[in-house]
């Protein structure tokens, strides 16, 4: 019995679709029935158009990226293959991490890209709240001068920069050696000199300083739109908020921490994803501050693959055997390259991958739509 219901229930299916697709077309077209109806969707259409075009250009880099990965050598050099590989050579990618010790590097640009957003997102939030709220000397010209700041580029300000960087010392190495505590514990004060002296006094070049200390003044890389950002969501936050909160005994800081700084989620995400992504793709500042091979940062390491593919066939096959890879069709080409691109760009795709809902929130509620 249910077998045979089972069966007729199967038989309906077929018909129940068909006049459910005779209806929707019926509405269709009585939808889209006179003239003003045919306009408007004419406009959706090349809007939809439009929309996928754009869509393709976003993309398409991606999709040559990964496609390209996965290309073995003789498809590389076969008119034929474009965008199917005759066999998917996920090899690539373990040559690519090999080449750029991507375990090293990546740990060095996450330390410095998790530390310098923290210190624009405290620091900029609390500079765009002062700028929101309150009054003071030459307020517009210190926001004027917060707008240049993001305008000009950071090429422009790169000698003085460096030289201020390589000249501010932490640690007096001469007078510490001519204090009383060397002159009574001279091996313990030997230890600790060497140390600080390392640390703090050669300047700031060649260490991280220069990538987080400034961010946590609102400068660094961007700091100025992560301040413009914050003013603008708060001069949407109605001030009997704030008024409420000091008639209920809060302070400026309370009532900044508690009450307004919570509301700005959106503008929140919106700095972080931009702070993670620019300093983690960042290749300009740590190229000219960064000396030390093993302290330089993930996407500079690109250059390492380049260099590889593009070296004469007995260096490649000097490299080959020292990343311990057998002879055969494994080369350093073109498709090693977007492997090694692929994998700098993985955390931040994904990073942003799970934000993107919230990050498109806050850029409709930061003014930056214009609206």
């Amino acid at each position: 019995m249910s077998a045979n219901t089972g069966s007729s229930q199967s038989k309906k299916l077929p018909g129940a679709l068909l006049s459910n697709l005779a209806l929707r077309f019926r509405l269709f077209k009585r939808k889209y029935s006179t003239p003003s109806s045919y306009k408007k969707l004419f406009v959706t259409i090349v809007m939809y158009l439009l929309v996928f075009g754009l869509a393709f250009v976003f993309i398409y880099p991606f999709l040559y990226m990964i496609v390209t990965s996965l290309m073995s050598n003789s498809d590389l050099n076969s008119s034929s293959v474009h965008w199917l590989p005759t066999e998917l050579k996920f090899e690539n990618y373990s040559i690519a991490y090999q080449l750029l010790k991507g375990k090293m590097y990546a740990i060095n640009s996450a330390k410095v890209t998790i530390l310098a957003t923290a210190g624009h997102v405290i620091a900029c939030s609390f500079i765009g709240y002062g700028f929101a709220r309150y009054n003071f000397p030459l307020k517009k010209l210190l926001f004027a001068l917060v707008i240049l700041a993001f305008i000009v580029p950071t090429q422009t300000i790169i000698i003085p920069s460096y030289l201020s960087y390589a000249n501010i010392k932490w640690w007096n190495e001469a007078k510490f050696l001519e204090s009383g505590f060397y002159a009574a514990a001279p091996h313990i004060a030997g230890a600790v000199n060497k140390v600080m002296n390392s640390l703090f006094g050669n300047g700031w070049l060649n260490t991280y300083y220069p990538f987080i200390i400034p961010s946590f003044f609102g400068f660094g890389l961007k700091g100025a739109l992560y301040i413009f950002l914050f003013r603008q969501f708060y001069l949407t936050v109605p001030k009997s908020l704030e008024e409420a909160a000091r008639i209920d005994g809060c302070g400026f800081m309370k009532t900044y921490w508690k009450i307004v700084f919570p509301l700005a989620k959106a503008t929140l995400v919106v700095a972080i994803v931009l702070s993670i992504v620019w300093h983690w793709n960042d290749a300009y500042e740590p190229g000219i501050y960064i000396d030390s091979p093993s302290k330089q940062f993930l996407p500079p390491r690109i250059r390492v693959l380049v260099e590889a593919a593009n070296a004469a066939p007995e260096n490649q096959t000097e490299m080959m055997r020292n990343l311990g890879l057998e002879d055969g069709e494994d080369v350093l080409n073109d498709a090693v390259i977007m492997a090694g691109a692929a994998i700098i760009s993985a955390p931040v795709l994904v990073f942003f991958a799970f934000a993107q809902s919230q990050f498109m929130q806050g850029i409709e509620r930061s003014g930056i739509t214009g609206e």
